[in-house]
């Protein structure tokens, strides 16, 4: 069992109130603050499985699938006794039952990942004829349902005939003229549950009658008249009768959860139990936690863990592993770089882990079940004994060199921190030295170059460092393992205003061991510092490819989809002709056999005849239409051929044949990109014009193409898409050599132009002009 000073040391206890906060019952929350981490590896198991099934299932539902109840053990025990139970405790039972309900009606379901849940709330005792007639007796802690019994609803009928009865009489008194002179107010109140009416004391021997009370002037008398005492007595009797059925049912309804009691206390306890495990389910949700996976072998690997008592905005994650190749870790860096906060970060995670709490990290995070974490943390000072900061540390040290065992986790803050420089790192040396031959995983924060000297020379010891930004003199938080804490004293004090004579005399007091020593550290920090930024540039440009990669494929599959749903509209289409043509045509046999049977005039057969020539020349044309859409694919292409691209709608001229895959690189306009054979159908090229003539030809209309296209002042895209157009028009219109004035500028469009026309499947050669044409601002083009 963890010693309670760990736990308090490593801040546990703080994470048991939070967890107690997230209770809805003070069970519950008992057994919150009462959770201790256990080192068995099976219990630890069940616990992360209990907790990471109320996490399921509060993200499933929504909701807290439980009622908050009061404890009701007391009262259980007086009902099992023969107690009569008041209706607050009663209406507590009934709280009870309905939360026992609720909570088994939300878990006990078909859902096959919370099998061990589902079997809690299976054992809760469900009692719905007790809770129903609990509630149907009892409406609030003051009152008791007249529907409770037969003998409740006649007194209760009786009570208020009496109150009226009374009640009509003295308001005939009230409201008499020779009477009303007597009252202080014309009104009916009450004393002593008694109804009395206000006299002036004055009159007191005009009006006969009993006195319950006076004002505290002595000014008024209350008086219950005579007419009226016999009336009360009457009613104060159906009181008396409605107090003693009102015990009678209290006495029934607790003997009536007395056979019960044991079961109760035990749904106390399920429930309780379940408040627990949602209290953790709820705190890992608030936590962003993940349940980590646990090893019995002290390997540890935490992958983004944030301290949980940091707030969300303000903590640093951090990346640390142990346990596998190295046993021992040092940490290194400047005051309050975040070296105790690494060091209880880890203890913590440890404690929650095998508590079964998640662990507020990524997944994938490791963590291992330690029979003891011991640690030694520089804030636990013994100032009521005092001791030293030396001496206090050295007494937590003595207990856990005494008792530690190589199943155990230990944490050192400012190892050998408190005494002679000299002394205090031989001394941690030796102590680590200890440590690690009986391999024990350990974590110590130090300060001591000797210390970062002996992890760099030991097996089985890594170094450590806490970054530190020497430029705004702030700590980023952020550990880096295998590359040991540079001191920046120097640094910090030049920066502070430090006099620069007095930084140089420092350093010659410095051994030439020593600053070589921290020139190496300096070294290895920037190439390591390096060396993230260009992994975190590969990272993200490999993100970016595979984001490319997936869009790409998308895209295939759409084009894929939309030929697919081409060639079944097709094909249906195709059907439909086919039908049409065979149902025509056995109209046609039908009236044929008729005409024959009937001897038909010649001009009817004759006419018969060209209304079938004329059907099948329709339904023919109307086939072959259809037929066209779903002409066969080429079986190759080669550059330069003009193609249908199914998937577009549009056509395309062939750039490279097909490769392994059957895919074809295209160009449509300025878009460049690969398609499948299969998407592909070849267009039949057209004659080409003389190329004397200069005139294009389009039905009736006649138009001249320019010798030359001027683009200068467009964009690099819409110039080549004009270029693209202009040489389609000049090779249609017979031209054979033609000019692109891009002007001479900054050469953007000149290079881009001449890049495209390189791959032009219509140019054979260009050239920039001569002098007398323009010279670089202009591009002489022969077409093929």
């Amino acid at each position: 069992m963890m010693s309670e000073r760990t736990l308090r040391v490593l801040e546990f206890t703080k994470i048991r109130d939070q967890l107690a906060a997230k209770a809805l019952t003070p069970m519950g929350a008992e057994r919150c603050q009462a959770l201790t981490p256990s080192c068995n590896m099976q219990e630890v198991l069940e616990w992360q499985q209990e907790t990471e099934e109320a996490s399921v299932i509060l993200t499933y539902i929504g909701s807290h699938p439980m009622v908050a109840f009061a404890d009701v053990r007391p009262s259980l025990a007086l009902a099992d006794k023969g107690a009569t139970l008041s209706p607050k405790a009663l209406l507590s039972v009934a709280e009870l039952l309905r939360a026992s309900r609720a909570a088994r009606d939300a878990l006990v379901t078909d859902r096959q990942n919370t099998p061990r849940l589902t079997r809690k709330a299976q054992s809760l005792c469900v009692l719905r004829h007790l809770e129903q007639d609990i509630t149907d007796a009892i409406l609030s802690e003051d009152e008791i349902a007249d529907r409770a019994s037969s003998e409740l609803m006649n007194i209760r009928r009786h009570l208020r005939g009496a109150t009226e009865r009374i009640k009509d009489k003295l308001n005939q008194m009230i409201h008499n003229p020779s009477f009303a002179k007597y009252l202080q107010d014309p009104i009916i109140t009450v004393r002593n549950d008694r109804y009395v009416l206000p006299v002036k004391a004055e009159h007191r021997g005009s009006v006969p009658g009993l006195v319950h009370d006076q004002s505290t002037s002595g000014a008024t008398l209350f008086i219950e008249p005579m007419a009226a005492v016999e009336m009360g007595n009457e009613l104060k009797q159906w009181e008396l009768k409605e107090q003693a059925e009102i015990e009678r049912i209290l006495a029934a309804l607790s003997a009536e959860v007395a056979p019960y009691a044991a079961q109760l206390r035990e749904n106390i306890d399920i429930l309780a139990e379940l408040d627990f495990i949602f209290a953790k389910g709820l705190l890992s949700r608030e936590m962003f936690a993940v349940t980590p996976r646990l090893n019995k072998e002290g390997y540890i690997n935490i992958i983004r863990g944030r301290h949980p008592l940091i707030p969300a905005d303000r903590v640093v994650p951090s990346n640390l592993w142990m346990g596998r190749d190295f046993t021992t870790l040092i940490i290194t860096g400047p005051n309050t770089g975040g070296k105790t906060v690494t060091l209880k970060t880890v203890g913590l995670f440890t404690l929650m882990a095998q508590a079964g709490l998640q662990v507020p990290a990524d997944l994938g995070t490791e963590l291992a079940v330690f029979g003891q974490v011991f640690a030694d943390i520089g804030d636990e000072q013994s100032i009521e004994q005092s001791l030293s900061t030396f001496s206090s540390h050295m007494t937590n040290i003595v207990t856990i060199m005494r008792e530690v065992t190589p199943h155990d986790l230990v944490l050192f803050d400012e190892l050998g921190a408190g005494t002679d420089p000299t002394e205090g790192a031989a001394l941690a040396q030796s102590i680590l030295t200890r440590l690690l031959h009986i391999r024990v995983r350990t974590l110590a924060t130090t300060h001591y170059s000797e210390l970062k000297a002996f992890a760099l020379s030991t097996k089985g010891v890594e170094n450590a460092s806490v970054e530190f930004n020497v430029e705004t003199l702030r700590p980023t938080y952020r550990l880096s393992i295998g590359v040991p804490g540079k001191s920046n004293a120097f640094e910090i004090s030049r920066k502070l205003g430090l006099p620069e004579n007095l930084i140089d005399a420092a350093k010659t007091l410095l051994t030439s061991e020593s600053i070589r020593f921290e020139d190496v550290i300096a070294n290895a920090e920037y190439h390591r510092q390096v060396a993230e930024k260009e992994r975190e540039l590969a990272a993200e440009a490999s993100r970016e490819t595979t984001r490319l990669r997936d869009e790409a494929e998308r895209l295939r599959k759409e084009m894929e989809e939309k030929r697919e749903t081409s060639m079944r509209k097709a094909r249906e289409d195709a059907r439909r002709v086919l039908e049409n043509a065979r149902r025509e045509a056995e109209s046609i046999l039908t009236d044929l056999k008729k005409m024959k049977k009937n001897a038909a005039p010649d001009n009817d057969a004759a006419a018969l005849r060209r209304q079938l020539e004329k059907s099948i020349d329709n339904l023919s044309e109307g086939l072959v239409q259809k037929v066209d859409t779903v002409t066969a694919p080429p079986k190759t292409v080669k550059p330069g051929d003009r193609v249908d691209i199914l998937t577009l709608g549009s056509q395309g001229t062939v750039l490279s044949a097909p490769n392994a895959k059957g895919e074809v690189e295209l160009q449509a306009g300025v878009m460049k990109f690969k398609a499948h054979i299969s998407q592909l159908r070849l267009v039949k090229q057209k004659e080409p014009q003389k190329k004397s003539s200069v005139k294009t030809q389009t039905g009736a209309m006649t138009r001249t193409v320019s010798m030359e296209c001027d683009v200068r002042g467009m964009m690099l895209e819409e110039a080549i898409a004009a270029v693209d157009q202009y040489l389609n028009e000049a090779i249609m219109a017979g031209l054979g050599e033609v000019q692109i004035i891009h002007g001479k500028g900054t050469g953007v469009l000149r290079s881009g132009i001449q890049q495209h026309l390189k791959r032009h499947m219509l140019v054979k050669e260009f050239r920039l002009g001569v002098y007398g044409e323009g010279e670089s601002g202009v591009t002489v083009v022969t077409l093929k």
